[in-house]
């Protein structure tokens, strides 16, 4: 990091910065640590530090988080806090003391092996002793003690759980769900309670174009968006560029106008000269729109969290251009498919109240938490675990990570933060939610495997020892019975190997949405 001192700037390892020393922030870069802006403006990105999907504006007296990144401007920072007193610190902290206190799960399979062993032992003695007791050669007791032995190994018995548990986390990984180990596989079996992220799991965490809105009688949303795209061309504010991309994809083939006297006001917007009009792209929460249906979109917008532009050509307004970030394809089927298997879905998000109820209507969820922070959703877990739910934890972002690693189970999608999935217990390599319901069933379909192997063992071992124990088994009988055994509990863990997930239903698309589970969702942001 670059460290500002006496009007040089001097590149400095970031253990060796001070409370109260100035350090820059270049385009690109992540704030080093949490302080206040002393000078420069940008827009900085912090949903993978809090949870916010829009930018976030930042001036002179802002406070920022350390881990932000710093999509615009140069910024000189002030810091606040170093090392353990910052946000991350706080957060990894957290992590750990959730990581510590996990209990470790037993096997019950070995456990019962390891009364079972001892048990068949006393056994055999047991008829050796009866037999010779009863007036039988030492040959016969022997070979009876033997049989007992041999038939009872607990070959079955061992294998039956760990077979199950190594296919089905070898299935997991061919469907894209990488399993930390056994212990993750039975708590997605048992979890009942589902704790979701927003920015980045059910949605894609960029913001984009959502609906453009023109005047009636003026040059059309079509020519608005072209105009505004192209102004928007030398912008580094991601509303900027998500709309520059948008009118780009739009005009398909044909080249954007290109843009002239192009300038750009902090907080405000942009203007430039396109086709010899003056375009100009700003904030339309802080436009005077006159009642019709620029107003009305740009209330909407407002209404349901979303970003709203305005774009005015020769001083006219002309188009208000929604932005908000965007639904996974999938998330709804997913949502759907958890409830269907009896999983209770809960949204969980730093972003913004309106923004949160807008996505969980669009996904059916019904018990919403926005604003919260990482503390506060580590806390949410707490409570849901002291009701008595298991609960599931899915999110990608460093602000889910003291959540993920609390929870029963932690749950991160595969394109989050090595944070995230440092403290998960199951990773989504796959783009799609509809992951996390294969999961769920895989796990499901393990335990009935699970048990039809101990149900096997068992009943194996009550009929056959005291056919041997009365000499009704010869050693070689009892060997072939054992090893048959151990074969066929190994077969059935096998036959999860070709474990399919149930194909999807086809579910009907929900109100306010386009193409299902593709539908605009909200992530508000100040120009």
């Amino acid at each position: 990091m670059v460290r500002a001192e006496d009007g040089s700037e001097r590149r400095i390892p970031i253990a060796e910065l001070r409370v109260g020393d100035r350090f820059v922030v270049r385009p690109g870069e992540r704030v080093a640590t949490d302080g206040t802006v002393v000078s420069g403006s940008s827009a900085l990105d912090l949903s993978l530090v809090t949870g916010e999907s829009a930018p976030v504006e930042a001036g002179p007296g802002t406070a920022v988080v350390g881990g932000a990144v710093n999509s615009g401007g140069l910024l000189e920072v002030r810091a606040g806090a170093v090392g353990a007193d910052t946000q991350l610190a706080r957060i990894a902290k957290l992590v750990e003391d959730a990581q510590t206190g996990k209990a470790r799960v037993q096997r019950v399979a070995d456990a019962i092996a390891g009364v079972f062993v001892p048990a068949v032992l006393a056994v055999a003695v047991t008829v050796l002793g009866f037999w010779l007791g009863a007036g039988g050669s030492p040959q016969a007791a022997i070979t009876a003690a033997v049989a007992v032995l041999v038939v009872a190994c607990p070959c079955a018995l061992g294998l039956a759980t760990p077979t199950a548990l190594l296919a089905a986390t070898g299935r997991g990984a061919g469907l894209g769900i990488l399993v930390s180990g056994p212990q993750a596989l039975e708590g997605l079996r048992r979890v009942d309670t589902v704790v979701l992220d927003k920015t980045g799991t059910l949605t894609t965490g960029s913001m984009t174009v959502t609906t453009v809105t023109a005047r009636t009688g003026g040059v059309g949303a079509g020519a608005a968006l072209r105009l505004a795209a192209a102004a928007e061309a030398g912008s580094e504010h991601p509303v900027g560029r998500a709309v520059h991309a948008h009118g780009a994809a739009e005009a398909g083939a044909e080249p954007l106008p290109r843009a002239e006297e192009f300038t750009a006001t902090a907080g405000v917007g942009v203007r430039a000269r396109v086709d010899g009009h003056l375009v100009e792209v700003v904030r339309a929460d802080g436009a005077d729109l006159a009642a019709g249906p620029l107003a009305e979109a740009a209330e909407e917008a407002d209404r349901h969290g979303r970003t709203a532009v305005l774009v005015r050509v020769d001083d006219a307004a002309e188009a208000v251009i929604a932005l908000g970030d965007t639904v996974r394809s999938g998330s709804y089927r997913a949502c759907d498919h958890l409830k269907r298997l009896g999983l209770r879905p809960v949204l969980a998000t730093g972003d913004s109240e309106a923004a949160a109820r807008s996505v969980a209507a669009e996904l059916g969820i019904d018990e919403v938490h926005a604003r919260m922070t990482p503390e506060g959703k580590a806390e949410l877990v707490r409570e849901l675990r002291a009701k008595g739910h298991r609960v599931a934890v899915i999110g990608d972002g460093v602000n889910d990570t003291a959540a993920l690693a609390g929870a029963d189970l932690g749950i991160a999608m595969g394109s989050g933060t090595d944070a995230a999935i440092g403290a998960a217990d199951v990773t989504l390599v796959r783009e799609d939610m509809g992951a996390l319901a294969d999961a769920v069933r895989l796990a499901r379909r393990t335990s009935v495997t699970v048990r039809s192997n101990l149900a096997w063992a068992f009943g194996y071992n009550m009929v056959t020892v005291p056919l041997a124990a009365v000499g009704l088994l010869s050693p070689m009988v009892a060997a072939a019975a054992m090893s048959a055994s151990s074969v066929l509990v190994v077969g059935n863990s096998l036959r999860l190997r070709g474990w399919q997930p149930a194909p999807a239903r086809r579910t009907p698309a929900r109100a306010g949405s386009g193409r299902r589970g593709t539908a605009p969702v909200p992530g508000k942001a100040a120009r």
